[in-house]
């Protein structure tokens, strides 16, 4: 419904009003600016060069012209940073050296892990140990029973989960590679009600030997990344609780 009333003017419309001001002044100096250059040009190569550009300024929309200077004084839109980066950074770093490969492809595998493990509801620090012990976080390593990838995961086995991803010719794919080996994971803690037992079936040991010593492994290395994550929370929290010290004024 239409108001009884139009709106008074106030103190509110003046920005605006001003801000139009601004724009139109500084559009129509930029067309002067551009008509003294083809009266200079006309004076140096002749009337065809500078017809040119006269007839280009009369393509010139004055309200595009505007959007352009609106455009140009938008200050930028800050970007967004992951808050998770710090640590994925700090647990990347630890697993470069301790395997001595790229810092950047674990800390991209590292993020990986901790999308797919909160989508799967998988511990991520266990993948992260399984990635560690089954390939030291080589991506294009393969077993002579056929395991590959990160998780050595053997596609022949699991192509009910590698089938959504793209089939098996897709199991060195770092993502999808994660992401069955999650599914692997989470399907036998289900089964077993086991981390341990789980990480048994994992590796398909039989015996218990086996059984201890690939799990124990594992659990080892996850302690490991846990205590890497716990000591980088720590120092992130000390640096946050320091005063700021401010620069004494200087003494006139």
């Amino acid at each position: 419904m239409a108001k009884s009333h139009p709106a008074q003017f106030d103190d509110h419309g003046a920005p605006h009003l001003a801000q139009w001001a601004r724009n139109t002044v500084a559009s129509f100096t930029l067309l002067a600016c551009l008509v003294s250059l083809s009266i200079i040009l006309h004076t140096q190569y002749g009337l065809r060069l500078a017809g040119a550009i006269v007839h280009g300024l009369g393509a010139i929309d004055l309200t595009q012209l505007t959007q352009l200077v609106n455009l140009a004084d938008t200050p930028a839109k800050p970007v967004a940073l992951d808050a998770n980066a710090g640590k994925y950074r700090a647990v990347g770093d630890y697993l470069a050296r301790r395997y001595r490969v790229s810092a950047e492809m674990t800390t991209s595998v590292v993020a990986k892990a901790h999308d797919i493990g909160a989508e799967l509801k998988v511990d991520p620090l266990l993948i992260l140990a399984v990635i560690s012990v089954e390939s030291r976080f080589n991506p294009v390593a393969e077993s002579v029973m056929g395991a590959k990838g990160l998780m050595q995961v053997i596609p022949r086995y699991h192509s009910d989960k590698f089938g959504p991803l793209g089939g098996e010719k897709v199991a060195f794919d770092m993502q999808a590679n994660i992401v069955v080996g999650a599914k692997i994971l989470k399907e036998y803690i289900r089964r077993t009600g086991d981390v341990a037992d789980a990480l048994q079936m994992y590796v398909g040991a039989s015996s218990e030997e086996n059984e201890n010593g690939y799990s124990g492994k594992v659990m080892a290395e996850r302690d490991r990344l846990n205590f890497i994550l716990r000591q980088f929370q720590s120092q992130n929290r000390t640096a946050q609780r320091q005063p700021v010290v401010k620069p004494a004024a200087a003494s006139i």
